[in-house]
C-alpha cells in the first residue's frame, strides 16, 4: 500500500529531478489540509533551490485548468484535489507539461508519462480515513529531500495537522499513514499528545509555541475558507509556517464573526424557506455569501445538517454562486454555482451500514447528466458544480438517481 505510493513518488521525483526547468506552479486548497500540503511543500522545493508560484483554488475547475494547461514546459502539482479527474488533466495536458497529483479522494488511474496520479486510493488506502492530501505531500517532500541528502522530518507535524483537520479519527485518534507520521512528529518534538477519556488530543508546535492543533485548524480553515478573497490563504501559510501573532489572530477573529453573522441570517431564511423533494431539501444562498468562499457553503451544511427545523431523513444540498475570479490568478469567467451535500447523524448512519447510497455514488452521477463538473466527493460530504440556473435540473437528477439506485 504505502509502499506502493511512495515507490510511484520515487518515480515521479525521477522525472521531476531530470526536468531541465527549476519553476514550478503549485495549485493547493484552501482549508487545513491543503494549506498544510501548500507549506510542505513551498518548504521542500525552497531547501532544494526551486522557485515556486502559490495559487490556492477552491476546486480545480475546468476552465482554470484549460488556462494552466494551455501553456507548455511547465511543472505543474496539485494538492489537495485533482486525483478524480486526473484522466481529463491527461487528456488536457496531451503531454505538454509534467504534472503531479497529490490527493487523497476517490481517483483515477492514468497510465501517462507526464502525469502522475500521486493519490493513496489508487494504492489501496483509504482517503478519508488512512492517509490525508497532507500527509501524502509530507511522504513525497520527505522522499524528494532524501534525494538530495536532506531530512524531512521538520515537516511531520503539517504532515498530520490536514488529517486532524479533516477529522479522520478512528476511536478518536488518528490512525494509518496519518499515524505513522504522527509517531516521526511527536519523536520529533513537533507533536505532544494528551489521551482522553474518547481518545486524543494533539498539540502542535508552531514556530517557538506550542497550539491546540484543532484550534489551528479552526483558525487555518477560517483563513482559507471565509478569507479566500481577501488574502486568507497567504496568511494560512503564514500560520502554518511560524505560528500566530496578534495581527494572524485577529484577523481569524474578525471573519470569524463575519462567518457567525452571515450565518444566523441564513438559518433565519431557511426556518421559513427551504425546497423538499421526497429525498433531498435544498436551497441557494445565490451570492450572499460574499465576499466568503463557496467553500463556506458545505462549513454551513455542516454547522445546520442536524437542526430540528430540517428533515433528518432527507438528504440536505445547498447553492453558492462561484465568483468570476481566482485571488492572484485572475478573471475567470465561470458562470458557476457550486453545489455541496450532507447528511444528518441519521442517514450517516445508514450510509456506513450500507442501507443507502453515500454522495459519492449520487452527486456526481447527476452531475455529469448535466454536463456539470465533478472533483472530490466522499460519503458524508460531496460537491461539485454546474451552470448558474441549472440548480433545479440538479436536484431532480440527484432525486431521479436516488430513486433508481433504491429500486435496484
Amino acid at each position: 500500500m504505502v509502499e506502493n505510493l511512495v515507490k510511484a513518488m520515487e518515480e515521479a521525483i525521477s522525472t521531476l529531478t531530470n526536468n531541465p526547468s527549476m519553476r514550478i506552479t503549485l495549485f493547493h486548497h484552501n482549508d487545513t489540509d491543503g494549506l498544510s500540503s501548500g507549506t510542505i511543500l513551498l518548504g521542500a522545493f525552497d531547501k532544494i533551490g526551486y522557485e515556486v508560484s502559490r495559487f490556492s483554488l477552491e476546486k480545480p475547475y475546468p476552465q482554470v485548468l484549460e488556462k494552466i494547461l494551455s501553456q507548455k514546459d511547465q511543472i505543474i502539482i496539485f494538492a489537495d484535489f485533482a486525483g478524480k479527474i486526473a484522466p481529463l488533466i491527461s487528456q488536457m495536458n496531451d503531454g505538454k507539461n509534467l504534472v503531479m497529483i497529490l490527493d487523497h479522494h476517490p481517483a483515477g488511474p492514468i497510465d501517462d508519462a507526464t502525469v502522475f496520479n500521486l493519490d493513496g486510493e489508487i494504492y489501496g488506502l483509504k482517503g478519508d480515513r488512512d492517509i490525508s492530501a497532507s500527509a501524502t505531500c509530507y511522504l513525497f517532500a520527505r522522499t524528494l529531500l532524501k534525494h538530495f541528502g536532506f531530512d524531512g522530518k521538520i515537516y511531520s507535524h503539517l504532515g498530520v495537522l490536514g488529517a486532524i483537520g479533516d477529522g479522520f479519527f478512528v476511536d478518536g485518534a488518528l490512525s494509518g499513514v496519518n499515524r505513522d507520521i504522527l509517531k516521526i512528529a511527536e519523536n520529533t518534538g513537533l507533536i505532544r499528545v494528551e489521551q482522553t477519556v474518547s481518545g486524543e488530543d494533539y498539540y502542535i508546535r508552531l514556530g517557538s509555541e506550542e497550539y491546540s492543533a484543532l484550534d489551528i485548524c479552526s483558525i487555518l480553515d477560517t483563513l482559507g475558507g471565509v478569507g479566500y478573497y481577501s488574502d486568507g490563504t497567504a496568511k494560512g501559510i503564514k500560520v502554518c509556517q511560524s505560528g500566530l501573532n496578534v495581527e494572524l489572530l485577529l484577523c481569524a477573529e474578525n471573519l470569524q464573526r463575519k462567518k457567525e453573522e452571515l450565518f444566523a441570517r441564513e438559518i433565519e431564511n431557511l426556518k421559513t424557506s427551504i425546497g423538499n423533494r421526497e429525498h433531498i431539501q435544498w436551497f441557494n444562498v445565490e451570492k450572499r455569501f460574499q465576499p466568503m468562499g463557496v467553500k463556506m457553503i458545505g462549513v454551513f451544511c455542516t454547522t445546520i445538517k442536524d437542526m430540528d427545523f430540517l428533515d433528518e431523513k432527507k438528504y440536505l444540498a445547498a447553492f453558492q454562486h462561484v465568483p468570476d475570479v481566482v485571488p492572484g490568478f485572475g478573471k475567470i469567467d465561470f458562470d458557476s454555482t457550486k453545489i455541496s451535500m450532507r447528511v444528518s447523524n441519521l442517514l450517516t448512519e445508514k450510509i456506513r451500514s450500507g442501507e443507502i447510497d453515500g454522495l459519492n455514488s449520487l452527486l456526481p452521477a447527476a452531475t455529469e447528466k448535466i454536463g456539470g463538473f465533478s472533483d472530490a466527493c466522499h460519503r458524508l460530504s460531496a460537491a461539485t458544480t454546474v451552470k448558474i440556473g441549472q440548480e433545479e435540473r440538479l436536484i431532480n437528477e440527484i432525486e431521479k438517481v436516488i430513486i433508481e439506485r433504491m429500486e435496484k
